[in-house]
């Protein structure tokens, strides 16, 4: 049987102005002042929210994204505060730039996609011949998407970015050197762990004429990671790197005849899978971190979280 997870919320907290629920996880605004992220159990594969949730999944992405915030925060200003409660983080409200830094030290996913295709640029950066799936790029590459409020987001060069309007390319400029200095921090730390830092997306905002780091970093549901172990062997064979991330999910609906088409069903997601599901993300998190993981009180969560959200809120109130 499968333990119950946290599907979503519905708080109303002091001083609250808005709420917003993503695909995985709920915002509160907090007077226009702080941010309130409570990441639940939802996962999501193919921009599609799937219909039951993953036990302490929200756990394993907050935890990991709070270490990476606090291991970045001398290098890069980021929103967070704190985070009162094992799946919440509450930090700066800011206003999001409408692009995501998306950089890239190997040739995998879509990059590698368009390259198999033919295409020798990606948003306007040029790649050499004769590079193989999942090949170590000369030099990690910066591939920047708009933000899609529906719908996928699309690839855009700097020069289109700056040209629009978008971000100015002072402020821009910014952004691809916090983008390229967070990844050289994950890339290092990953290293470590016997990983391989593959790509990942960073999303910024502003707040007071300052810029901030902002959203999850470094989980496996916005990077990409491979075992660094075998891999020189199985990129000389030709085979696939093993992987570290949320690509079994879309390897398991994929499986099941699913990719978020129109018309497809997704396909039941039975005790085992999700308990299987439970264990993979587990296992990210101590191969990541290289630390057991502690799961959290779930015989009350929604009240736990309440309290835990409520009592830091007082506390600041009185500060």
């Amino acid at each position: 049987m499968s333990v119950s997870s946290l599907i979503s919320t519905n708080y109303f907290f002091n001083k609250q102005k808005t709420f917003y629920r993503g695909k995985v996880r709920d915002y509160y605004n907090i007077n226009d002042e702080k941010l309130i992220l409570i990441a639940c159990d939802r996962i999501s594969a193919f921009d599609v929210v799937l219909p039951k949730a993953i036990p302490y999944k929200g756990q394993v992405l907050n935890q990991i994204a709070a270490r990476f915030l606090d291991m970045t925060s001398a290098d890069v200003p980021n929103w967070k505060m704190i985070t009162p409660d094992p799946n919440v983080t509450i930090g700066i409200l800011c206003q999001p730039y409408a692009v995501e830094m998306v950089i890239r030290g190997y040739l995998s996913g879509h990059a590698w996609r368009e390259y198999k295709a033919g295409k020798r640029s990606v948003c306007g950066v040029a790649l050499p011949e004769g590079l193989n799936e999942n090949d170590q790029l000369p030099q990690p590459i910066i591939t920047p998407t708009t933000k899609a409020k529906e719908g996928h987001d699309e690839d855009i060069s700097r020069e289109d970015i700056i040209a629009k309007g978008i971000v100015s390319e002072e402020e821009y400029t910014q952004l691809e050197a916090y983008t390229r200095k967070l990844f050289e921090i994950g890339s290092n730390f990953a290293a470590k762990q016997n990983l391989i830092l593959v790509d990942t997306k960073y999303e910024f905002g502003k707040r007071d004429g300052k810029i901030y780091l902002i959203d999850e970093v470094h989980t496996p549901d916005s990077s990409r990671y491979f075992y660094k172990e075998g891999y020189e062997e199985r990129q000389k064979k030709g085979e696939a790197q093993k992987q570290l991330s949320k690509e079994f999910v879309r390897q398991w609906l994929i499986e099941n005849d699913f990719q978020g088409q129109k018309g497809q069903l997704i396909p039941e997601m039975t005790d085992e899978i999700i308990n299987s599901i439970t264990d993979r993300y587990i296992e990210l998190y101590e191969q990541l971190l290289g630390e057991p993981f502690v799961k959290g009180d779930y015989g009350d969560i929604m009240n736990r979280i309440e309290n835990n959200i409520n009592n830091w809120l007082q506390s600041e109130a009185v500060a």
